[in-house]
């Protein structure tokens, strides 16, 4: 997530993949920008389902907070 004045809505989320990336929102953690392929767009929708309600109170509070990964 990047903290910014200008940030937008839909709540969402930045996602890198190799040389891929996106952005998914976090409601839906459908892809609504990028270019992650298939296997990208499967691993990071596996992690965000994970941690739907950390990144929704990250976005509301901008307090951002290190997630864990995938194991």
């Amino acid at each position: 997530m990047y903290f910014q004045q200008s940030e937008h809505n839909p709540p969402h989320f930045h996602a890198v993949y190799g040389e891929y990336v996106g952005a998914f929102d976090i409601k839906t953690l459908e892809m609504i920008e990028g270019d992650l392929p298939a296997k990208g767009q499967a691993l990071v929708r596996e992690w965000a389902e994970k941690y739907k309600d950390d990144l929704l109170k990250i976005w509301s509070t901008q307090e951002f907070r290190k997630l864990p990964p995938l194991k």
